[in-house]
């Protein structure tokens, strides 16, 4: 019994009697068209479709005109959101692919020499008719550039004589080292205080293997990362931490969180490491400078920078093995995330952890399974991770903020509750079937997925007033925990 969730596209209506998830999202009826993307929440992933072999253009036989060139594929394949991290299955071993974890592939392979696609000649026979012409073409070209050269050179030589003494930038000596501190409040002084408590976890499960982020909480070895990224080893997996100075260690799992997207690994044996310096978002502004550090494809200790383009974006990044959807109340960046950052922390311009990068939006094309930034990435709030953080670290496990209610898009905008939870904290309040919320406190609520990243915003205890769309009423709630399983 847990908060509103909603699968929806753009041009297919929601099945009917989806189950919810433990955040008790609600599928919307068949007969209903599901909602667009809002202003809140990017596109969801369409699938294409790949795999042939591309046409291959051809010369016409003499005498017949040229067919036109092939022509691309027509529109745009689809856009999806993906999480930052890297993975690739093991060889023998087919790969786990999701919307939500699209598997990277091998590496790109050297480009080769531009072509000519056409008839081909047997090897050893060339046209010896065109030899002597191309070899009187190579002479001509020749004469022709040394010729351009030897007057080039006597022009510059005349201007030289002409114009006085020339000075060439090869000839001055190189400035004075840089030897003052990077100047506070810029992104080098925040890279050089976050850097050495970033490490690169390489996460090998039964079948995947891959690589993301994560950054040191504490002295002894803890570190934070994201759910999708050690969830692979979770069953018999391994995981090792790599160290900012290169030196590794042997990690395990001490609890995650799915629904949140939030893991606290420990390295072992290892102490006197340095920690990060943790922020908080609830008093982040859009434009704000934000740096962010982590390991995309692999190249730990990337450094990337950009603004906060938004806030309380509600973002679907997925969840275990990428079936239970999961909402966040995220921050939204224009710093490059690409797979691989996933874990890493984002960081104002004073080098204090203020999220948790985790998802980007990135359009595909080609039937490619993983996209890279295009300046849309999303990090979980630093306030909220850290309440999750510090559960799993006591107890091992995590709770979940809850209003006892089941909700949909409402057609006219809002969260149509369609399921009130017996005792729970929406019918304490006198929610009922049929209500739709339109805000949360001072903030709009215009789909299902806003109100959920709205609750999931609080912790179990907080007090919200909810108002009803018709104006009707206004209802004061105090909002639940409720633990999440992982098994």
């Amino acid at each position: 019994m847990s908060e509103e969730n909603r699968e929806s596209s753009r041009d297919e209506p929601a099945p009917s009697g989806t189950p919810s998830t433990p955040a008790e999202p609600a599928a919307e009826p068949a007969q209903q068209p599901t909602a667009g993307p809002t202003a809140q929440q990017p596109e969801q992933p369409t699938t294409t479709s790949g795999g042939q072999d591309p046409p291959t253009y051809r010369e016409p036989p003499q005498g017949q005109p040229a067919p036109p060139p092939p022509s691309g594929p027509a529109g745009y394949p689809g856009e999806r959101v993906l999480f930052g991290s890297a993975f690739a299955s093991h060889p023998g071993t087919p790969p786990q692919q999701t919307a939500a974890y699209p598997a990277m592939g091998p590496p790109v392979g050297p480009i080769s020499a531009p072509m000519r696609v056409g008839p081909g000649m047997p090897n050893g026979q060339q046209r010896k008719g065109n030899t002597a012409l191309v070899a009187g073409m190579t002479v001509l070209a020749l004469l022709v550039g040394g010729g351009a050269g030897a007057a080039g050179g006597y022009l510059v030589a005349e201007n030289n004589q002409a114009g006085g003494p020339v000075t060439n930038a090869l000839d001055e000596s190189p400035p004075a080292k840089q030897t003052s501190a990077a100047p506070a409040g810029s992104v080098e002084a925040a890279a050089e205080k976050v850097l050495p408590s970033v490490v690169q976890l390489q996460v090998r499960g039964r079948s995947t293997a891959g690589e993301g982020s994560g950054f040191i909480i504490s002295s002894d070895g803890l570190i934070v990362t994201n759910n999708h990224v050690v969830e692979g080893a979770a069953d018999s997996g391994q995981i090792v931490a790599v160290f900012h100075d290169g030196s590794t260690a042997r990690a395990t799992i001490v609890g995650r969180d799915p629904t949140s997207d939030v893991a606290v690994v420990r390295a072992e044996d290892k102490s006197g490491l340095p920690t990060v310096e943790l922020g908080r978002s609830d008093d982040l502004r859009v434009g704000q400078g934000v740096v962010a550090v982590g390991s995309p494809f692999e190249l730990s200790g990337t450094v990337t920078s950009g603004i906060v383009s938004s806030l309380h974006r509600p973002t679907r990044a997925g969840g275990e093995d990428g079936s239970q959807a999961t909402v966040m109340d995220a921050i939204q960046t224009d710093a490059a995330i690409n797979p691989g950052n996933s874990g890493g922390p984002l960081v104002n311009l004073n080098g204090q952890v203020v999220g948790i990068n985790s998802a980007i939006y990135s359009p595909t094309s080609g039937g490619q399974s993983q996209g890279g930034s295009v300046g849309i990435g999303f990090s979980i709030p630093i306030d909220q991770a850290r309440r999750t953080a510090d559960e799993i670290v006591k107890t091992g496990k995590a709770t979940q903020t809850i209003l006892g209610v089941t909700v949909q898009d409402n057609q006219e905008g809002g969260a149509l509750i369609i399921d009130v939870s017996a005792n729970g904290p929406g019918a304490k309040a006198g929610l009922k079937k049929g209500d739709v919320v339109a805000k949360l406190d001072d903030r709009t609520i215009d789909t299902s997925d806003a109100l959920v990243a709205a609750v999931r915003s609080h912790k179990p205890g907080d007090k919200v007033k909810l108002q009803l769309s018709d104006g009707s009423r206004t209802a004061e709630a105090t909002l639940a925990g409720q633990q999440v399983e992982t098994e």
